[in-house]
């Protein structure tokens, strides 16, 4: 598949570090997920993340969110430490945005209702809740699938759903969980379309982790490979995939990517 991104932001003007994990350690039980990681995501970026399963991407996100807290270490967004806020206010005081990788919407409730049912608990104008809803169904062009319930959508019509959703907000940070796992070709290339455009049109950070490998570092300025605990290679995807490391513990020799 050819490339998506039309551009990659190798440097920025002014580098902004958004999210910042700092020495994160995380245990179930015995069993040892991250082991004092440290990585920062730059803001306006789109980062990647990979790794066999099992690996800690998903606990990356639920750490991100709020919805775990680490063993020790201490994670920051927009420079605060944030390990000891609850995750409501996580998402409306550093609007973080999350799509996961299954659900997300009312199986029974039309797509429109969908977004009705959402924006009347995060928008108080109604005025702006039927502005919001109208530029998003327009935006993913769901104009002819509004009276449609959810769980009659397509695969990909139902992850454009899900997106829409987490933006009603309009967030600044928004987390992409296996975002183009059993999709086709052309639906996963839609996605990539949408996720670049939301970068160059709204500058949010958007944060993917996926197995997918081709189809998240076509779209991503930036990606890190998780193994055992720790962060094995972090770089542009062109030098990530030909990074030794890298390749031991994911990509093997056999991996290409242009």
């Amino acid at each position: 598949m050819a490339i998506i991104k039309k551009f990659r932001i190798k440097s920025f003007k002014n580098i902004n570090t958004l999210i910042d994990f700092e020495n994160v350690s995380l245990a179930y039980g015995n069993r040892l997920i991250l082991d004092n990681i440290s990585f920062k995501i730059n803001e306006g970026q789109i980062f990647g993340m990979l790794g066999p399963n099992g690996v800690g991407k998903s606990t990356i996100f639920n750490l991100i969110t709020g919805l775990i807290k680490p063993k020790n270490g201490q994670i920051k967004i927009a420079g605060e430490n944030v390990i000891d806020f609850p995750i409501y206010y996580r998402t409306k005081k550093f609007k973080v945005g999350y799509v996961p990788q299954y659900g997300g919407y009312f199986n029974d409730l039309t797509l429109h209702d969908n977004l009705k049912a959402i924006s009347e608990i995060i928008i108080d104008n109604k005025n702006y809740r039927t502005e919001r809803i109208d530029y998003l169904i327009s935006k993913f062009e769901l104009d002819n699938l509004k009276d449609i319930k959810a769980k009659f959508l397509s695969g990909g019509q139902k992850k454009k759903l899900v997106i829409a959703l987490s933006l009603l907000s309009e967030p600044k940070v928004l987390l992409l969980d296996e975002c183009f796992a059993a999709l086709d070709v052309l639906t996963i290339k839609m996605l990539q379309e949408i996720i670049v455009n939301l970068q160059q049109e709204n500058r949010i950070t958007i944060c993917i982790c996926d197995h997918q490998a081709r189809d998240l570092l076509a779209c991503v300025d930036e990606a890190m490979i998780l193994s055992n605990g720790k962060v094995i290679a972090k770089d542009t995807p062109n030098n990530l995939v030909n990074d030794i490391n890298a390749k031991n513990a994911y990509f093997g020799d056999s991996f290409k990517f242009n």
